[in-house]
């Protein structure tokens, strides 16, 4: 039941905050690579079109599907990154948002759970931006003719031209869904509840077009690599050019994207689901 739901938050948040630091780094590290996993998993299910081939060999029919059905599945599928953090057993910058439980009850101090957040997000980013990296090298964005690499691009491209508001009150509604996910893994008791747990938050934030601060170290710089790196022949079946992505520079993506949808993560996990169940369940026990 929650109440005890809340205890066991704190519990976690006080083991969280006394991991040492290079076990965190590494743990960091892998929960990078975990999200990116989802991100790969996600953009591949995004690209492409229906094709129906006549007997003859000719397209007889394309069309996409709709744009609720491509993002609900889009969102069931990038879940696999969260599955893999909480089971698998990493340390996710965004997660750790709701130590601020065990923070508020006194019982972690504020140098350690600002240690932890910084330490975790530089871990959750260097593991993300080599995956990208990685998965550049794979050529995996020229699969299905081009079109994984078209939609790694679009993905990309979007986020990086968000406003600096837009992009921090997605973030703020992203990470409110991402802690409650984690939130209602705290009432789980087998691997089968956590992954039945996990899936419906986190595929309603990708469906909805939230912003994740991790999984955009993977989507933004995965489109830049693509953007500066693919070569002539990529672009050619795309029949477009790198010039039809303006927005996607790293400018945008350190400054435009990452710190406002850091800064609404933060908000959206800390306060309106950490510090708000604190306020429900633990607000009389830190008083006593």
């Amino acid at each position: 039941m929650p109440a005890m739901m809340a205890l066991r938050a704190e519990e976690s948040g006080v083991k969280r905050a006394s991991t040492d630091p290079l076990t965190l780094l590494v743990l960091g590290v892998m929960a990078g690579a975990f999200i990116s996993f989802g991100a790969i998993f996600a953009t591949t299910v995004s690209a492409g079109t229906i094709a129906i081939t006549a007997a003859d060999g000719n397209l007889a029919l394309s069309a996409g599907l709709p744009y609720g059905v491509v993002r609900l599945l889009t969102g069931v599928v990038f879940s696999v990154g969260l599955i893999l953090v909480v089971i698998g057993g990493a340390e996710l910058f965004t997660g750790n948002n709701i130590i601020v439980m065990a923070w508020a009850s006194g019982k972690v101090k504020t140098r350690a759970l600002l240690l932890n957040w910084v330490l975790a997000f530089i871990g959750n980013f260097a593991g993300a931006i080599l995956t990208a990296a990685l998965m550049f090298y794979t050529t995996q964005y020229t699969f299905g003719g081009g079109a994984v690499g078209l939609a790694a691009l679009n993905t990309a491209s979007a986020k990086a031209s968000l406003a600096f508001i837009p992009a921090l009150t997605l973030g703020i509604m992203c990470n409110a869904l991402v802690c409650l996910a984690v939130w209602m893994c705290f009432s789980a008791r087998t691997t089968v509840d956590r992954v039945l747990t996990i899936v419906p938050p986190i595929a309603a934030f990708v469906a909805a077009g939230f912003e994740h601060s991790i999984a955009n170290v993977y989507f933004i710089p995965m489109g830049l690599f693509i953007k500066a790196g693919a070569p002539d022949s990529f672009w050619r079946t795309l029949g477009k050019t790198p010039a039809d992505f303006p927005e996607l520079t790293w400018g945008n993506f350190l400054v435009g994207n990452l710190l406002p949808v850091t800064i609404g993560n933060i908000i959206g996990g800390s306060v309106m689901v950490g510090a708000v169940y604190w306020f429900v369940y633990l607000r009389q026990k830190a008083l006593t």
